[in-house]
């Protein structure tokens, strides 16, 4: 009986432990590069500086997830409830060409960058901010900190909650 209480606290213990939220991003995270609409190379840092003192969410999406489509309507109501936040959308699209025909066919109004990796989720970005699942959403807050590490096209209402404690 002991044994299945120690190994089943060391089972929760993992659980809780992998769905942890980060508090910042790792170095190599900060270091990856993203391709932005104009085809420049910029790392995830300079995005968030370019950003500094605001509030941020960051989608992960690609034009071709069916998930990352069906979440567009609650994306663009939480757009609507928070015009002061900063949107940031980087892609996993697998080419160039579909990832701006995707912005333009859902008309996603806010920042856009490209991870140009034939890996995609498993290449060194996705490992590096532990891309799992797409559409995936963070919440850098104004101090730049990371409020909301992990969260999917389920989680609107906490994302929404996190918000308003933001305002």
């Amino acid at each position: 009986m002991k044994k299945a209480i120690v190994i089943l606290a060391i089972i929760m213990t993992s659980i809780s432990c992998g769905n942890a939220q980060k508090k910042e991003f790792s170095k190599d995270a900060l270091k990856g590069k993203l391709t932005d609409k104009e085809s420049k190379e910029v790392t995830f840092k300079e995005i968030l500086k370019k950003h500094k003192g605001k509030t941020i969410v960051i989608e992960f999406w690609a034009s071709w997830c069916s998930d990352c489509v069906k979440a567009m309507p609650k994306v663009k109501e939480m757009q609507a409830s928070n015009p002061n936040v900063v949107y940031i959308f980087i892609s996993l699209d697998k080419t160039f060409d579909k990832w701006k025909a995707g912005i333009e066919k859902h008309e996603l109004a806010g920042q856009h960058y490209w991870v140009n990796d034939e890996k995609g989720m498993k290449g060194t970005f996705g490992k590096s901010v532990d891309l799992d699942w797409i559409p995936r959403y963070m919440i850098i807050n104004k101090k730049g900190q990371i409020e909301l590490y992990r969260a999917i096209e389920t989680d609107f209402e906490k994302i929404n909650a996190t918000l308003k404690t933001l305002e």
